[in-house]
């Protein structure tokens, strides 16, 4: 298990949106208006940094591609406190898996990492997986091998 530094949100967001987006998080969060436009624009990410305990969050704009709307499609609902009651949609376990074999192929300082957070997902979830989504959208993405890697790993372990 890895404790996060920081939460990565996927959002549906359109040019109308960075404006009143900004305007609603304004106060708790430093949110740059420009950084969120140009994300929409681009179809990549930006920060928000709340303002009290200096937590970041990555918030990655949905693409225009199956993965990232069935990603949002699938997305499970999970209850985050009873008193009072909160909710938050979360990521499943087969696309958190699939977006960081993409971070992986992508490179960078953390593509060692994100392929053991692979492998500790299916550690974790183990049988419950959907191993035929989970191929359709590695082959999608371009990651097939570093899919079949990550199970290879998996089995491998005690």
């Amino acid at each position: 298990m890895r404790a996060t530094l920081d939460a990565d949100l996927v959002a549906d967001l359109g040019p109308l949106d960075a404006e009143p987006l900004a305007q609603a998080l304004a106060g708790a969060f430093y949110a740059d208006v420009q950084s969120m436009r140009q994300a929409i624009r681009h179809q990549g990410s930006f920060n928000l940094l709340h303002l009290t305990s200096m937590f970041k969050v990555d918030v990655f704009v949905v693409k225009a591609r199956a993965f990232d709307r069935s990603q949002v499609a699938r997305r499970q609902l999970v209850l985050l406190s009873e008193e009072p009651e909160r909710y938050a949609c979360v990521a499943s376990a087969e696309d958190t898996v699939q977006a960081k074999l993409e971070s992986h192929r992508l490179g960078g300082a953390v593509a060692d990492r994100q392929g053991r957070d692979v492998v500790g997902v299916f550690l974790v979830q183990g049988e419950r997986l959907d191993l035929h989504y989970l191929g359709t959208m590695a082959a999608e993405l371009g990651v097939s091998d570093l899919l079949e890697q990550a199970l290879l790993s998996a089995r491998a372990r005690p």
